[in-house]
């Protein structure tokens, strides 16, 4: 009985507890029949019956109408309707020609695998961005994401006293990702997660060709960061090939680490879009890494590899949520030190380059003014607003040889200053009621400097799928360290391989970045 009107938060929570029970049934019948192995043994079986390659055969064929409907549909939507959003796709058409350019070896490029990572994006962000359902289902999930991760305030109040909000960053967000990573730590003991990385490990195997353990880091890659996500595959790592390890590193830098959700929407960026940019990237980071780094050997991996995901053994839901709390410490420590010390390079840089720009003439002379002009051309290319390429360079900047905090950071104050002048134009909307000087915006009847300027919506939107991934310089080492630790022995081949993955990595998330230009209304 509904003891409140029938809406759509009704449909959600059906969905949800359906899931839940789904899962909770699932656990408890395979600790006790061992389902799991039997039902892979049976897929395995089917699999490679007659009627199993002709069930195969009937769904490569609706995934190919699929695309073919997905291509009129760019044509009539944005060919038609919104032609300056064709910018994008010749941004996605520079990415996969550059990365054919310079692929070890171009002869074993299999096409099917690029294709189906691209089309898999764009039918995502259709769903997402163009359709109502789409956009209602993540727009809710990230308000209840949100509003999830708020209830680390009461754990912060109980530490740090009342006076715990004139400190927002140190007792607001980071306590958000104590908060988020034991809940993900109960997740994986539940075996929530697991099932949930599984079928999307198979979707990926399935639609784009790719092996079991590259499908299952990627899937993983979603809901954890790039030093978690090779644990569940770690049983496959030392037999890998060189092309499945240059996937698996790539996915790592791609995408984000579900733990920072907090962190990110903390700066004022639209959850829905990070959750959404997250997803995106998976199909992309395998589609970029097989464009340049394609299989050359015989992997040795095979459909039971999907029954033998595991994250930890902890004794307990309450040991589960213990460990995930006490993990969380490495991944806050490393943010603020790497914050404190990057923030403060970048200070002492923009120091030098100024005081060197004034000895030959040069005003303002900064790292970030520098990477606006070196990567204009990539913001352009995503489909950012003419007036706002420098502006979106200037991050991709930040991102790449500092790291997507400071990026971030960057954006929210973008975010802020639009809102702001947004507030003031309600108020005084005349041509003379703000002044540009130079990239500020100075509002004249409050006085008020809005410095740095500000964005459309839509280039911010577009900034914050380029920017939803670890891919940067600093993160190569981190990337080393962690599998090293798994795999001793394939230190060498890593080493070879992770700048080439971290390259891969960021263009998969300008990639996504892309596909979202070319869906959103033109502004």
């Amino acid at each position: 009985m509904c003891v409140r009107p029938f809406d759509i938060d009704s449909i959600y929570l059906i969905i949800i507890t359906v899931f839940i029970f789904a899962i909770v049934t699932w656990n408890i019948l395979d600790n006790t029949f061992r389902l799991q192995n039997q039902i892979g043994h049976c897929i395995e079986e089917f699999s490679s019956s007659d009627h199993g390659l002709q069930f195969q055969k009937g769904i490569r064929w609706f995934l190919r109408l699929l695309a073919i409907a997905v291509a009129l549909w760019v044509i009539i939507d944005v060919g038609i309707r919104r032609p300056a959003n064709l910018i994008s796709l010749a941004g996605i058409a520079f990415y996969v020609l550059l990365f054919f350019i310079f692929s070890i070896d171009r002869s074993k490029i299999k096409w099917h695998t690029v294709f189906w990572g691209l089309m898999l994006q764009m039918i995502i962000a259709i769903f997402i961005i163009k359709t109502k359902e789409g956009f209602t289902l993540f727009y809710w999930i990230g308000e209840r994401v949100t509003d999830f991760l708020r209830h680390s305030d009461v754990g912060s109040k109980f530490v740090f006293g009342d006076a715990y909000t004139a400190h927002p960053f140190v007792f607001i967000v980071m306590p958000m990702i104590v908060f988020f990573s034991s809940v993900m730590s109960i997740l994986y003991y539940w075996g929530v997660m697991q099932s949930v990385v599984r079928v999307f490990g198979r979707f990926l195997a399935f639609t784009m060709d790719t092996t079991p353990a590259e499908s299952i880091s990627a899937a993983s890659n979603i809901f954890i960061g790039m030093t978690e996500a090779p644990l569940i595959v770690k049983p496959f790592i030392t037999e890998m090939t060189l092309s499945e390890l240059h996937a698996v590193m790539t996915g790592g830098f791609a995408t984000i680490a579900g733990s920072l959700l907090g962190l990110y929407i903390s700066y004022g960026v639209k959850a829905q879009h990070i959750i959404s940019a997250s997803v995106m990237s998976a199909p992309a980071a395998l589609a970029m890494s097989k464009l340049v780094y394609p299989e050359t050997e015989v992997s040795k991996g095979n459909s039971k590899d999907y029954n033998k995901l595991d994250i930890g053994h902890q004794k307990n839901t309450i040991d589960a949520a213990s460990n995930g709390a006490s993990q969380s410490i490495k991944l806050i420590a490393n943010i603020c030190v790497n914050l404190i010390a990057f923030l403060s390079i970048l200070s002492f840089t923009n120091a030098a380059l100024t005081w060197f720009g004034e000895r030959v003439n040069i005003e303002k002379l900064t790292f970030e003014k520098i990477c606006s002009y070196l990567l204009y051309p990539l913001a352009f290319l995503m489909g950012a607003a003419k007036d706002d390429c420098l502006q979106v360079a200037e991050l991709l900047g930040l991102k790449t040889f500092l790291n997507e905090m400071i990026a971030y950071q960057k954006l929210s104050q973008f975010i802020s200053n639009r809102k702001a002048f947004e507030n003031y134009t309600s108020y005084f909307n005349s041509s003379d009621s703000w002044t540009y000087i130079s990239n500020d915006v100075y509002l004249n009847h409050t006085h008020e400097t809005l410095l740095g300027g500000f964005m459309s919506e839509r280039s911010e939107i577009i900034s914050t799928y380029a920017l939803c991934g670890f891919a940067n310089i600093g993160s190569i080492g981190i990337m080393i360290g962690g599998l090293t630790i798994l795999a001793p022995q394939r230190r060498n081949d890593l080493a070879g391989m992770v700048v080439r993955a971290m390259i891969a990595g960021n263009v998969a998330c300008f990639l996504t970045a892309c596909i979202s230009g070319l869906m959103i209304e033109y502004s």
